[in-house]
């Protein structure tokens, strides 16, 4: 199927065109009708399946065909990180290209003074996150007396991070009548009830299982000694043909050891983190994308936040302690039908991590045995994951 054969209007057609958009992802094949027709929609679909523009292109059509002669906020999307609502923003500005449509985005982290002046000047959509959104709220900036259409984009993150009770007070305030859309990775029990609450005779979409990881994405686990995982990297990054890596630490004190260490090692690296000021997140995630450096180091804040055409490969250096988030992370790589590459380190107090991981993907990660630093137990010719029969007691503490 193509574009042309959905019900998008020419405008959309055309920007999309532009972009280099051809074939549309199963999320926007099932979504963008469903929003065209006004209905509510449920939809379960994890990282890099294509989510933003399956919400984008209906609401800018819907807009397009009614505007008031007055203008204001029409349509809320409410998503979790800056890095989201920027991605969001950059995606509204392409495919609305021919289009009359407005849009503004509202994130903390920075001054409020240029967020308020865009408001001022009238808005058909505002992409925000729930706190900055709350905050302007209260000072009289946003009004949503006339939302039109709600979309509660990555719900799950949103529990994940705290934000459930902002989003229920922005909820409060929007009008009863209008049309919803919530998208999510994960359908976990408090997901279900809010979309129950929230939602009218939704249309449900689930493209992908939830815990399914991309399928032209391969995957290697390297098992090393937690000390020699920056060595390990290095190597990887010296021997392996990588054109860019996207990095992902547990801790933001380990992404920025990383980084010291890798430039010392001369490789260009960058990390993004909640530590960080919003522009120094902004300027390495522009360096990356412009290929001005070759490695950003990432904790899980970005997760879902980093969009990144053509990423070759992620390497997880810390296994994530939530195994839903190996998901999330190794999604950065493998878009938009393209193969990727993600490796993932493995020390001996990170097993039971990879069990759950692998338990919840339902394979077992391929071990790559050949490199230059070993796990200490290998040097014996085992593993801690993948145990020999002929000398199962040594073993024994990685069960």
């Amino acid at each position: 199927m193509s574009f042309e054969q959905l019900p998008l209007i020419s405008p959309l057609l055309k920007a999309l065109k532009e972009e280099g958009y051809e074939t549309p992802t199963p999320i926007q094949v099932e979504a963008i009708p469903v929003v065209l027709k006004q209905k509510d929609l449920l939809a379960c679909a994890q990282t890099g399946t294509g989510k933003t523009a399956a919400f984008s292109l209906p609401i800018l059509q819907l807009l397009d065909q009614v505007q008031p002669k007055k203008r204001g906020i029409r349509t809320l999307i409410l998503t979790p990180t800056r890095e989201l609502a920027i991605q969001i923003g950059e995606s509204l500005s392409a495919y609305g290209n021919y289009l009359s449509i407005k849009h503004t985005v509202i994130f903390g982290g920075v001054s409020q003074l240029n967020q308020t002046k865009a408001l001022k000047s009238g808005m058909d959509i505002l992409v925000a996150t729930p706190g900055r959104l709350l905050d302007l709220m209260q000072q009289g900036f946003v009004k949503l007396d006339h939302i039109e259409i709600f979309v509660l984009d990555e719900a799950d993150r949103m529990l994940d991070m705290g934000f459930i009770h902002d989003v229920k007070k922005i909820i409060g305030k929007l009008p009863t009548k209008k049309q919803t859309l919530l998208f999510s990775a994960t359908m976990p029990p408090e997901i279900q009830q809010l979309a129950k609450t929230l939602l009218h005779q939704p249309s449900i979409v689930a493209v992908t299982p939830p815990s399914s990881t991309v399928e032209k994405i391969s995957q290697y686990l390297y098992y090393t000694n937690k000390s020699d995982k920056v060595k390990l990297l290095d190597h990887l990054l010296d021997e392996e043909d990588i054109g860019q890596a996207l990095v992902f630490s547990r801790t933001k004190h380990g992404a920025d050891r990383v980084v010291r260490i890798l430039d010392k090692k001369g490789h260009k690296a960058k990390a993004i983190h909640g530590n960080k000021s919003q522009n120094a997140r902004q300027n390495a995630l522009k360096d990356f994308k412009d290929g001005k450096i070759k490695v950003l180091v990432a904790t899980d804040i970005a997760a879902r936040g980093i969009d990144i055409d053509e990423l070759e490969m992620v390497i997880n250096f810390d296994l994530p302690e939530i195994p839903e988030t190996y998901v999330h992370r190794i999604g950065r790589t493998g878009r938009a039908g393209l193969s990727g590459k993600a490796i993932s380190f493995c020390d001996g107090e990170q097993h039971k991590l990879l069990k759950d991981i692998e338990k919840l993907i339902g394979l077992r990660i391929e071990v790559v045995h050949e490199h230059p630093y070993p796990f200490e137990a290998q040097k014996s010719e085992e593993s801690p994951s993948r145990e020999k029969k002929k000398q199962p007691t040594r073993n024994k503490r990685y069960r």
